[in-house]
């Protein structure tokens, strides 16, 4: 099929040779990317194993360790590596599993070497090179088209604007761009990190020191914690300095002292975070930071591009109205042919040609379509038919003007394009100097194409705003196609605001436009950063979604980050999250994912803060009495039992629920009365046991057999000095670590409660496997007291009657006086404070 007048066509240069490149490799002058991604081993490694808790655990190590406590500072140390592997390992697998995304997404390009086309991996292309660039192709270097040449380009990725540019020869193509139409050659002028995306990717990736609320308001709570222990520590071992008590037992302790601080909770926040990680990963949601799972939970406010995020950056055909003399289907065939007769199609000639019937022409003579000219010809034949804006094409139409026709169309935010024949049939598309040139022309039909919306997003976004989030829409694009693409998606963004109107506003006044709008459109970089700065200081919790190089410094800025994984490497880097099927669906289930964990870990927090104040008040009081030191090291122990395993379940079946806004207050709340009076009891049952012991070892009648048994727990004679105070301790030590862990059981039935009886904190939710634990665990503990290597490991006596016959009564009394204190409110009347709003009775 002969074709002519198409336009100059690029002669082919010859481009380096191969030596020239490996000469220039050798320099430096490659085009190494900068974006092979931030997070790397060491840095992942760095921020995992130096993380606040960990730093709290290797301090706390060291001090252990300076005690001579080996055993109890290598606990600690370890945990803290143990906490730091288990995040690691999680952010090396995401980082893996994306880099082999990367690796099978990676472009191809095509560069002249020795005067052939020569296909390779942009790392290969050095400065100095040709590259062959056609529909289709990234541009992975800056440069000029060379002469000759002419490319379409879409620059959504640098700059948000969907319209496709043409690029003449000797102005630049952009690194990040993609080629969607024309043929041309490029020279690769800045490579590497002195590329456009190159400079971009640096700016972006600096470190980020957010921390979730979750994370903060631990990180408070183990600060007020430490300090208590410290001041605690200090004052015992004042005591114990001028009682002139042993060295070993000031060792002793000081390695209880230290079992306060909540190691577990290091543990089981890590262990949360992680399964969180792996189970949204699983749904389409990459975490590449573990903490990132539960921040994604507390959004109120989602910014997101347009292209590439809400679309899919193709266009799709919505409507061909004729409006000439040709009928509906004989309209469709004439433009469908035309598209299809296009030597360089480009985004809108595909969209076309996939969705009209015709058969492509043999062509005479082309104009491509180019960004000063609006339009495009093909003459054959028949004559010349012309496809362009409509206001490129109005001059030149015959018959009534069709503003109105294409104004309508143009507020549904479509794109609007005309199809006319040239009224002459001998009619050429060139004055004779060569120069394009309309002839007169009758109307066929106007066309109408719409960014196509990905599948799934107009039901997450009525998800997302159903759930109370409030969603806007971030874009490059023309803010009245924004608009009308956000209504077509389900928003109502009000009134669009362009990036050209922000750049005059004061921060304040910036911030009442941004609690009150809902669209923005041509929005540069910095402006989007600038929008995330405006939000957040309104105490909003921001999450900024994007695929763009020019969405990378919003991303990196907005508290969550997420990137598609069909976008640039770039955003993909620094996000937080990468939806790895380019579905925002994936967004609910890690968000479920994330509320899962912040409740769980709250429960958690409640059950690990009543034990340690319950601790502190025991040593506290028992220490004031003058009744010996209630706890040996081997039985902090026990909170293993009590407090770690439950924590673990209590976790895993924590409900995806919203996450209470006023969390330490509702801590506080359950932990002080679960702390006093759990101590109280713990008190009573030590003094109780205490000086029953120290009387009854003292009375000649006091059997053999148990005196034998206490001379050998305590490893001391009865004729010994101190005998009688060592197995008092020991006995009242046994009955106090009873009495705590049943009631450390029984504190997991007030949190879930299985049924009205025990709902005086909180209303049961239908959830048995709590109170199967429970007995689990009492049924675990009670026989274990039975068990001799059980009790010895623990520092504890085996089972007797004089401890149950303390402990259990206490118990009932501490039941019926903790569900009073909660059923009516008792801390809160006594301090004066207001009913909780969200106290779950």
């Amino acid at each position: 099929m002969q074709q002519t007048d198409r336009g100059p066509a690029a002669a082919v240069p010859d481009g380096l040779s191969q030596r020239e490149a490996e000469v220039r490799r050798r320099r430096g002058e490659g085009n190494v990317a900068v974006s092979a991604s931030s997070r790397s081993y060491a840095r992942i490694l760095r921020t995992n194993v130096f993380s606040f808790y960990n730093s709290i655990l290797f301090a706390i190590g060291a001090a252990l360790l300076a005690l001579g406590r080996y055993n109890d500072a290598f606990i600690s140390v370890g945990l803290g590596l143990l906490n730091a592997a288990i995040s690691a390992v999680q952010e090396i697998r995401a980082k893996r599993k994306l880099d082999r995304l990367q690796l099978l997404n990676r472009a191809v390009v095509t560069v002249v070497r020795d005067g052939a086309d020569v296909p390779l991996t942009p790392e290969e292309v050095v400065r100095g090179d040709v590259l062959h660039v056609r529909p289709g192709d990234q541009v992975v270097v800056d440069g000029p088209v060379l002469d000759g040449g002419r490319v379409e380009v879409d620059e959504s990725l640098l700059t948000g604007e969907s319209e496709p540019l043409v690029r003449e020869p000797g102005q630049d193509l952009l690194s990040g761009s993609f080629s969607v139409g024309g043929e041309g050659y490029q020279l690769a002028r800045d490579v590497g990190a002195e590329s456009h995306a190159g400079r971009l990717t640096a700016e972006a990736r600096r470190a980020s020191t957010d921390t979730t609320p979750l994370q903060s308001r631990i990180e408070f709570v183990v600060r007020l914690v430490m300090l208590l222990v410290a001041l605690m520590s200090v004052t015992i071992l004042l005591q114990a300095a001028l009682e002139g008590l042993p060295l070993v037992r000031v060792v002793q302790t000081t390695a209880v002292l230290s079992g306060l601080v909540p190691y577990g909770l290091f543990f089981l926040v890590a262990v949360a975070y992680t399964v969180g990680a792996a189970k949204s990963a699983g749904r389409g949601a990459l975490v590449q930071r573990v903490n990132a799972v539960e921040s994604v939970s507390n959004i109120d406010v989602v910014c997101t591009d347009k292209t590439g995020t809400l679309t899919t950056g193709r266009l799709t055909l919505a409507e061909v109205l004729p409006v000439g003399a040709l009928e509906g289907a004989a309209a469709e065939r004439l433009v469908g042919s035309m598209a299809r007769s296009a030597a360089s199609p480009n985004l809108t000639g595909a969209a076309l040609a996939a969705a009209l019937p015709g058969q492509p022409w043999q062509v005479r003579e082309e104009v491509p379509f180019s960004s000063s000219l609006r339009w495009s010809g093909l003459r054959t034949d028949d004559g010349v038919v012309v496809l362009g804006a409509p206001e490129a094409l109005a001059p030149q139409l015959s018959g009534p003007p069709l503003t109105g026709t294409v104004s309508g169309r143009t507020a549904q935010g479509l794109r609007v394009l005309v199809v006319a024949r040239a009224a002459d049939p001998g009619a050429t598309l060139r004055d004779p100097a060569g120069r394009a040139r309309l002839p007169a022309l009758d109307p066929v039909a106007v066309v109408s194409l719409a960014d196509e919306l990905r599948p799934d997003v107009t039901g997450t976004l009525a998800r997302l705003t159903g759930d109370g989030l409030a969603v806007k829409v971030v874009s490059g694009d023309d803010p009245r196609t924004v608009a009308a693409l956000a209504r077509r998606a389900g928003l109502d963004g009000g009134e669009p605001v362009s990036g050209a109107d922000l750049d005059a506003l004061s921060d304040p006044e910036l911030d009442r436009v941004t609690a009150r709008a809902g669209v923005f459109g041509r929005v540069a970089p910095e402006q989007k950063e600038r929008l995330v700065d405006s939000l957040r200081r309104q105490g909003r919790y921001v999450a900024m979604i994007g695929d763009g190089v020019n969405d990378a410094r919003a991303l990196k800025r907005a508290q969550v980050g997420v990137a598609m994984t069909s976008g640039s490497a770039v955003a993909r880097d620094v996000a937080d999250i990468v939806l790895t099927e380019d579905s925002l669906a994936a967004l609910l289930p890690a968000q479920h994912e994330g509320r899962r964990i912040i409740n769980g870990i709250s429960t958690s927090m409640q059950v690990f803060l009543a034990r340690v104040g319950t601790q502190g008040l025991v040593i506290l009081a028992v220490t004031m009495l003058g009744l010996g030191f209630p706890y040996s090291p081997a039985q902090v122990g026990l909170t293993l039992l009590t407090v770690g395993i439950p924590t673990l379940f209590l976790t895993a079946w924590a409900r995806p629920t919203r996450p209470d806004p006023h969390l330490l207050a509702t801590v506080g709340r359950f932990v002080v009365p679960a702390a006093v009076l759990t101590a109280a009891g713990g008190v009573a049952v030590y003094a109780l046991l205490y000086t029953g012991l120290i009387a009854a070892v003292a009375d000649p009648r006091f059997p053999d057999f148990a005196r034998a048994e206490f001379e050998q727990y305590t490893g001391l004679s009865s004729d010994d000095v101190g005998f009688a105070e060592a197995a008092a301790t020991l006995g009242a030590q046994t009955g106090l670590s009873t009495f705590v862990s049943f009631a450390a059981f029984g504190l997991i039935l007030f949190l879930k409660p299985p049924n009205k009886f025990f709902a005086s904190w909180t209303r049961p939710d239908g959830d048995r496997r709590p109170a199967v634990l429970v007995a689990v665990l009492v049924v675990a503990f009670g026989g274990g007291l039975f068990v001799p290597w059980f009790t010895d490991y623990f520092g504890l006596t085996d089972a007797a009657e004089p401890v149950f016959f303390v402990v259990l009564p206490a118990l009932v009394v501490w039941f019926a006086v903790l569900s009073a204190a909660y059923r009516f409110r008792l801390l809160d009347r006594a301090l004066g404070l207001p009913a909780p709003r969200a106290a779950g009775r």
